[in-house]
C-alpha cells in the first residue's frame, strides 16, 4: 500500500509574522489532480495557494480554517487513488444532514469557537451552512441578536498585521524627523516630458539617491553587527479595497530609471489590489515608502517600521502652501511634508536628517539632481 503524501507549508512559500490557514478548496474524499489548489494561506503581506503535488484523493485535513501554522508543518495528507479505495471503504456511515446534525467542538474552527465564546452562544442552536453542516463565522454572526453594538471578527490578514506592527514597536525605539519638499521641479518635468510616471516613481528614485548617500539607512540590525545592503529593495505600502495593507517590493531599484520604476510600480500595485502577487514580490524589502498622502494625510508620525528594516519614509498630501521666496516674496508652491521614522538603535538624528536632505535635494533639483 502506497504511503500518503504530506501536504506541507513550504519553508520558503510565505513571509510574515504568522501564517494562518484560510479556506480549504477541497474536502476529505475529493478527487484531486496535480497542481489543483487545495487551500489558501494568509499572512500579513499576501495570500497564497497551496497546490496538490500529484493526482490522488484528499484523505486527511490536519489544519482547519483559522489555525496558525509554521513553515514545514503538515496541513493535510494526499493518498493515491488506488490506496485511497480502502480508506473510502473504511469511512464511517454518512453523517446526518446539516439540519439535524449537532456540531461537536471538533467541527468548529478556532475563529468560530472564539466568537461563540465571546457572545455566549450555544452552537447546537445554530444551523451550519458550511460543508457537511459545519458552522461558519458568518453563521454565528447571523445568529447574533441585533443591537446597538456589533462585533466584526478580525480577518487573518488584520490579525497578522497587528502582531507584526506591535512586535515592531516593542523591538525598535522609533524616532521621526520631518522635512518639507517643493515639487515644482518634478511637476515641471512631468509636464515637459509628457510622462505617465506617478509622483511615487519620483519618490522611489529620490529614495535610491538618499540610500546611496546614507547607506546605514538601508540596513538591518543584528545584536553583533549592522548588516548593510547593496541593493535598494524598496517596498511600497499599498492599501487594499477590502481593508488591510500589503507591501510589494521593487527589487534592485538602484538599477532602474524613472520610466522603468513607473512601470514596475503600476504592475505591482495593480496586482496587489487584485490579489495576484507572488510571495517573492513581497519578500526581501530593505526599505519602505508609505505614501499616506494619497488618502489626504499631511503628516503621520511615527509610521511604524516594517521590521526587520531600519527606517520608513512617509510622504504627505501634495498641496499648495504659502512659502517665502529668496527675495522675501510670499508665493504659493506645491509642497509636501516628508518624514523618516528610524530605528534609533541603528540610526541617529544626523543620519536621518542627512537622508532627508539628500531626498529633498533630489526632488527639488529634478532632473539635474
Amino acid at each position: 500500500m502506497t504511503a500518503p503524501t504530506d501536504i506541507l507549508l513550504p519553508p520558503d512559500q510565505t513571509e510574515g509574522t504568522t501564517n494562518t490557514v484560510g479556506k480549504w478548496f477541497k474536502a476529505v474524499g475529493d478527487d484531486i489532480s496535480a497542481n489543483d489548489p487545495l487551500l489558501e494561506i494568509t499572512t500579513d503581506k499576501v495570500t497564497v495557494e497551496i497546490a496538490a503535488p500529484h493526482d490522488g484523493i484528499l484523505i486527511e485535513i490536519l489544519k482547519a480554517e483559522g489555525d496558525l501554522v509554521e513553515p514545514g508543518e503538515v496541513l493535510g495528507r494526499l493518498g493515491t487513488r488506488h490506496s485511497a479505495l480502502g480508506t473510502r471503504a473504511a469511512e464511517p456511515a454518512p453523517q446526518p444532514s446539516a439540519e439535524s446534525r449537532v456540531p461537536s467542538a471538533e467541527d468548529l474552527s478556532p475563529a468560530v469557537r472564539r466568537l461563540l465564546k465571546e457572545r455566549g452562544l450555544d452552537p447546537a442552536r445554530i444551523t451550519g451552512t458550511g460543508r457537511g453542516g459545519r458552522i461558519t463565522v458568518e453563521d454565528v454572526e447571523a445568529s447574533i441578536p441585533s443591537s446597538a453594538n456589533r462585533l466584526v471578527p478580525h480577518t487573518a490578514m488584520r490579525k497578522s498585521i497587528a502582531a507584526h506592527l506591535s512586535q515592531s514597536m516593542a523591538t525598535a525605539p522609533h524616532v521621526t524627523t520631518i522635512f518639507e519638499a517643493d515639487l515644482t521641479a518634478v511637476m515641471a518635468h512631468r509636464t515637459a516630458t509628457d510622462r505617465a510616471a506617478t509622483y511615487t516613481a519620483y519618490f522611489v528614485q529620490a529614495a535610491v539617491a538618499a540610500l546611496t548617500a546614507v547607506p546605514e539607512v538601508n540596513s538591518r540590525w543584528h545584536d553583533q553587527a549592522l548588516e548593510l545592503f547593496d541593493d535598494c529593495n524598496i517596498g511600497i505600502g499599498t492599501a487594499l479595497a477590502g481593508g488591510g495593507l500589503i507591501v510589494p517590493v521593487i527589487h534592485q531599484a538602484q538599477t532602474l530609471g524613472l520610466d522603468e520604476t513607473a512601470k514596475r510600480l503600476t504592475d505591482l500595485t495593480e496586482r496587489a489590489r487584485a490579489g495576484s502577487l507572488t510571495p517573492k514580490e513581497v519578500q526581501g524589502g530593505t526599505f519602505t515608502i508609505s505614501n499616506h498622502g494619497v488618502s489626504g494625510s499631511l503628516v503621520a508620525a511615527p509610521i511604524i517600521i516594517n521590521q526587520p528594516q531600519s527606517a520608513i519614509l512617509g510622504i504627505g498630501k501634495l498641496e499648495k502652501r504659502a512659502v517665502v521666496a529668496p527675495d522675501d516674496r510670499i508665493v504659493a508652491k506645491p509642497m509636501i511634508y516628508v518624514t523618516l521614522t528610524i530605528d534609533h538603535r541603528v540610526l541617529d538624528g544626523f543620519q536621518a536628517n542627512a537622508f532627508l536632505t539628500r531626498w529633498v535635494e533630489t526632488i527639488e533639483r529634478w532632473p539635474s539632481r
